[in-house]
C-alpha cells in the first residue's frame, strides 16, 4: 500500500492487523490512550465525538476481548476520519508507539533465523536478511552477549559444540531504524551419546540420534531419561508412559523427582518436526521398594468417624492436655521401625531419610505420659520395615503405665498395603477399622475384632496382619462419655475453631441476579465452596457464577474448579450432603494459608437482546477470613520442644525458597491425604505441580509496558522504536528479560 493510499484510507477500513495492534496500544496506555484521543478528536470539530459515544466505547470492556479503542476508531472512521487525520491526532496525543503502527517503516526483516537441532561437530548456519532505504547493518547476539565479528546476515559456527547451544538473535540497523529478529534456539546434541550415523540430512529433515535407556530405581529416587533428534526447525518432544502422553513432559530430557510405584512402566518419546514424526524405542522403568511402600491415603469415612489428633499443633495439644484425658493418634503414611522405635516420615523428607528427618512415635508417647493421660492410643497405618540408612538408637525412657494401646497395621519388618477402589485410596487397616471404631467395647477388644476381619481378607492374607500391643488394665473405650471440665476448655476451644465454617451468603449483582455462596468442610483443612443461582432477570438467557483468584498458598488446580458435580472436583465424602445444581470448588491445604482467604465471585450472563456469543461479566471480591484449621495459624514459627526437635525439617515447604512458575517441572506423589496431618513440623501436605508452558505474551508485552515508562533499570522510552520479537518457548522468558535489560549497553 503506497503512502498516499494509506493516508487517504478511512480509519475503519484499515487492515485488521493494523487496527488490532493500534487498539491494543491505545487500550493499554494510561493518559495517552483511547479516552484522551476521543477528547482530542471531539475538540477538533470535524468529527463529532459525544459523551454518549465515549460511554458506548467504555462499555466494550464488559465484553469478552472487548476493546474501547476499536469502537472509537470505527466511529470516527465512519464519520470521515482518514489515516492522515488520525496521524495528526496521535502526534497531538504524543503516543509514539501508536503512531509507528501507521507510518510506513524504513526497515523490514525479510528472512528470520530458524531454530535448529544438530550434532556437535557439524556446521551451524543462521540467516537474517533485512531490507531498508539505505545500507543495512547486522549484529548477532547469543543471549545478551554480542558475538565478535558477526556483522554479516549469515552467522556460521564451524564446528559447533555443546557450548554453542542456546538462544540467538540478530539486530538489524538502517539509519535510525532498528529491528530485532526472532529468537532462534539452537540445540546441540553430543554425538558421543549416539550409536546412530553422524550423517545429517542437507535439507534438515528429522532424524532420531539418541535413544532413551531403561532404568531400575528405588522408590524416592529421581528418574532421568534422554532422547534426541536433529532437524530444522527444532523438534518438539512428548514423552509417553504405557502408551499415554505424560502431561507437561515436553523436553528432550525427562526428569521425575521422587518416583513412586505409579511411575513404573514402559516409556517412549514422540518427536515431531514440521510434517515429520518419529518415535523412540520403548524402554522399561522398574521401581522397587526401598524401605516402605506408599500406604494409606484418603479414607472413605466422614471426619466424625475417626478422631484425628494432629490437625492442630502437637505442642499445642500436649501443652493443654489435662490429666486423665484420652489421647489418640492416628497416622497413615510412610514409616519405618528401628530397634523398637517407630518413625513417621514427612512427605518432604530427604532421600534417604533418617530419624533426624522424621517424628518418633515414642517421643510423643513420652510427652503424653508426662501429662498423666488416662488412655494413650496409637493407630499406625504404616510400614515397619527396617531403615538400612538409619542406625540411630533413640534413648527414650518411658514410664511403666497401664494405659497404652498400640495398633500396628502390620507386623514388625513387614509392609502395610493399600487398596484402590472407586476413586479412593484406602489402607487395608482403616478399611476394617472404621467399621468397628464406634463399638462400645474396650479398645483392645475392638482391635482384636479388626484383626480377625483383616485375617479373613484374601487380598493380604499371609502378607499383612494387625499387631496389637497393650498395657491397658482397665475397661477403656473410645465411646466413653466426655466429662467436661475447666482444664480441657482450651483444647475444646482450639478443636472447635478448626471446624468453624464461614456463613453462607447471598450476593446481589447490579443486573438483578442473586447468587448463593455456600461452604462445607470435607476435613478441617479442606474447604468446599459452591455457587447456586437463586434468581435472575427474566430477559437473562444464560447465567452462571464461578469462583476464581485464590491465594497461591492453597493447593487448587484451575482444571478442577467450578465443576458441575462434586466428584469431578475430587469431593467424594460430602457429595451426598451438598446441594444440587451448583458449581463446586475444593480447596485443600488450608493449614498453609497465611492471610485471610480472599477470592472473586464472577457472574457472567447473556441477555435476549445480545448476540449468542456475547457475555457480560460482573465481579465481587469476597473475604471469608481464615476458615477451619487456618484459624490456628499453624504456619507461624513454633517454639521448639526438646523432645520434638527431630521433626523440624530444614527444607520443608514452609521454609524452603520460593520457586518461580517457570522453574523445572517437578512431580510429587502423595504419602498421606488431607485428613492425616500430624503437625506443622511434619508437613504432610498434598502434592503440587507447576505446569510449565509457553510464555504468555512473550517479550512483546514486557517491552510494551516498558515503552510507556520514562525510566526502568536505566532503559529509557527512547527505545520505543525497536521492534522486539514475540517468540515464546520453554526458557525464552529469562533470556528475553536479561537481553532487554542489556540493551542500554548494546545500542549502536
Amino acid at each position: 500500500m503506497s503512502d498516499f493510499v494509506l493516508r487517504t484510507t478511512k480509519v475503519h477500513l484499515l487492515k485488521e492487523p493494523v487496527v488490532k495492534r493500534l487498539s491494543e496500544i491505545l487500550d493499554a496506555s494510561c493518559g495517552r490512550g483511547w479516552r484522551t484521543l476521543g477528547e482530542i478528536v471531539g475538540s477538533d470539530g470535524r468529527f463529532k465525538v459525544s459523551s454518549d459515544d465515549m460511554e458506548m466505547c467504555s462499555l466494550r470492556v464488559l465484553e469478552v476481548e472487548g476493546s474501547p479503542s476499536r469502537m472509537l476508531l470505527r466511529l470516527i472512521g465512519e464519520r470521515g476520519c482518514t489515516t492522515a487525520h488520525l496521524i495528526d491526532f496521535l502526534q497531538t496525543l504524543g503516543n509514539m508507539d501508536a503512531l509507528l503502527c501507521l507510518k510506513p517503516t524504513a526497515l523490514q526483516i525479510l528472512t528470520q533465523p530458524q531454530p535448529v537441532s544438530l550434532l556437535s561437530g557439524h556446521n551451524l548456519h543462521l540467516s537474517c536478511y533485512g531490507l531498508g532505504t539505505s545500507l543495512v547493518h547486522y549484529q548477532w547476539f547469543k543471549s545478551k552477549e554480542e558475538i565478535p565479528n558477526s556483522f554479516s546476515p549469515d552467522l556460521v559456527i564451524s564446528p559447533v559444540t555443546i557450548e554453542d547451544a542456546g538462544f540467538y538473535i540478530c539486530r538489524v540497523n538502517c539509519g535510525q531504524s532498528v529491528l530485532f529478529s526472532n529468537w532462534a534456539q539452537v540445540d546441540v546434541l553430543n554425538d558421543g551419546v549416539s550409536s546412530v550415523s553422524r550423517h545429517q540430512s542437507v535439507d534438515g529433515r528429522l532424524e532420531l540420534v539418541i535413544q532413551p535407556k531403561p532404568s531400575q530405581l528405588c522408590i524416592g529416587e529421581s528418574l532421568e531419561m534422554e532422547c534426541g533428534a536433529i532437524g530444522r526447525p527444532i523438534p518438539c518432544y512428548q514423552w509417553h508412559r504405557n502408551g499415554q502422553p505424560i502431561p507437561y513432559c515436553t523436553k528432550r530430557k525427562l526428569k521425575i523427582q521422587h518416583v513412586s510405584l505409579e511411575h513404573q512402566g514402559q516409556y517412549h518419546c514422540e518427536i515431531s518436526c514440521s510434517q515429520d514424526r518419529v518415535w523412540t524405542d520403548e524402554v522399561d522403568v522398574v521401581i522397587t521398594p526401598r524401605v516402605a511402600i506408599q500406604v494409606c491415603g484418603a479414607t472413605e469415612c466422614a471426619e466424625e468417624d475417626i478422631l484425628v489428633i494432629g490437625q492442630v499443633s502437637t505442642e499445642l495439644i500436649l501443652d493443654s492436655i489435662p490429666e486423665q484425658l484420652y489421647g489418640l493418634l492416628y497416622y497413615a503414611g510412610h514409616g519405618y521401625e528401628n530397634y523398637g522405635n517407630s518413625f513417621m516420615v514427612p512427605v518432604d523428607a530427604p532421600n534417604p531419610y533418617r530419624s533426624a528427618n522424621c517424628l518418633c512415635v515414642q517421643s510423643i508417647l513420652k510427652l503424653m505420659q508426662e501429662k498423666e493421660t488416662g488412655l494413650n492410643v496409637f493407630l499406625l497405618d504404616m510400614c515397619r520395615k527396617r531403615n538400612v540408612h538409619d542406625n540411630t538408637m533413640p534413648n527414650i525412657v518411658l514410664r511403666v503405665t497401664a494405659n497404652i494401646v498400640f495398633g500396628y497395621a502390620t507386623c514388625q519388618d513387614a509392609e502395610a498395603f493399600e487398596l484402590n477402589s472407586s476413586g479412593f485410596t484406602n489402607g487395608v487397616f482403616v478399611k476394617f477399622l472404621k467399621k468397628r471404631l464406634l463399638d462400645d467395647e474396650k479398645i483392645t477388644v475392638v482391635l482384636d475384632k479388626v484383626a480377625e476381619d483383616m485375617g479373613q481378607f484374601d487380598a493380604t492374607k499371609g502378607k499383612q496382619a494387625l499387631e496389637i500391643r497393650s498395657s491397658l488394665s482397665e475397661r477403656r473405650a473410645l465411646t466413653d462419655p466426655i466429662q467436661p471440665g475447666s482444664a480441657d476448655q482450651i483444647l475444646s476451644c482450639q478443636w472447635a475453631k478448626t471446624h468453624e465454617l464461614p456463613e453462607s451468603m447471598n450476593l446481589d449483582f447490579d443486573c438483578g441476579a442473586q447468587i448463593k455462596l455456600g461452604f462445607a468442610a470435607e476435613f478441617s483443612n479442606v474447604l468446599v465452596i459452591y455457587t447456586h443461582i437463586v434468581k435472575k432477570p427474566a430477559d437473562m438467557t444464560f447465567c452462571q457464577a464461578h469462583v476464581t483468584d485464590f491465594s497461591q498458598d492453597l493447593d487448587v488446580d484451575p482444571k478442577d474448579m467450578n465443576r458441575e458435580t462434586p466428584e469431578e472436583t475430587g469431593i467424594y465424602l460430602l457429595s451426598r450432603n451438598l446441594p444440587q445444581h451448583c458449581l463446586y470448588t475444593r480447596l485443600s491445604s488450608l493449614q498453609k494459608l497465611q492471610e485471610d482467604l480472599v477470592f472473586t465471585v464472577c457472574l457472567q450472563g447473556t441477555f435476549a437482546s445480545m448476540d449468542h456469543d456475547e457475555k457480560v461479566h460482573w465481579n465481587k471480591s469476597i473475604n471469608i477470613g481464615k476458615p477451619l484449621i487456618a484459624r490456628l495459624d499453624l504456619h507461624r514459627p513454633m517454639r521448639r520442644n526438646s523432645c520434638l526437635q527431630t521433626c523440624l525439617m530444614p527444607h520443608s515447604p514452609s521454609q524452603s525458597p520460593t520457586h518461580s512458575p517457570g522453574a523445572e517441572h517437578h512431580l510429587h506423589y502423595h504419602h498421606a491425604q488431607d485428613a492425616h496431618h500430624l503437625s506443622p513440623h511434619l508437613h504432610l501436605l498434598e502434592s503440587y505441580e507447576h505446569p510449565q508452558g509457553a510464555v504468555g505474551g512473550g517479550w512483546g508485552s514486557l517491552y510494551e509496558d516498558m515503552g510507556h515508562c520514562k525510566d526502568m533499570d536505566g532503559l529509557s522510552s527512547s527505545l520505543g522504536g525497536f521492534s522486539v520479537p514475540i517468540e515464546a518457548g520453554d526458557d525464552i522468558n529469562e533470556v528475553q528479560t536479561i537481553f532487554i535489560k542489556s540493551l542500554q549497553f548494546q545500542r549502536p
